[in-house]
């Protein structure tokens, strides 16, 4: 699954840089959105993030693709790859600023785990 974000003043920290925060939110916004596609009609909520790491500074008016690809599915869970990319509309090129693995648990009304 693809989808993408314009970086507006209102997503920048005080030093002007993109806010880990938005960013995080949006990946996280995104691996539900392809989860639940997959698996319509299921209750699903993340349960992990992977590794957390900033590679490069997000500057205002920078658009980001987001990638999505599921990378395992177990009982309960599904994970996906997500992938970040800094668009360049001048010269089409995209550079890779952050990546994590999000996993999504299917639950009950209770909370409680259930089978995908």
């Amino acid at each position: 699954m693809e989808n993408r974000r314009l970086v507006l003043p209102e997503h920048l920290n005080h030093y002007g840089f993109l806010f880990g925060g938005h960013l995080l939110q949006w990946v996280d916004e995104i691996a539900w959105i392809a989860a639940s596609h997959e698996h319509p009609g299921c209750r699903l909520v993340t349960v992990a993030m992977d590794e957390v790491i900033f590679r490069k500074s997000v500057h205002s008016g920078t658009v980001l693709r987001f990638d999505a690809t599921k990378s395992r599915t177990g009982t309960t869970s599904v994970s996906y790859l997500v992938q970040v990319y800094a668009e360049s509309l001048q010269t089409g090129t995209a550079e890779l600023v952050f990546s994590t693995t999000v996993t999504q648990v299917r639950v009950d009304e209770s909370g409680r785990k259930v089978a995908l």
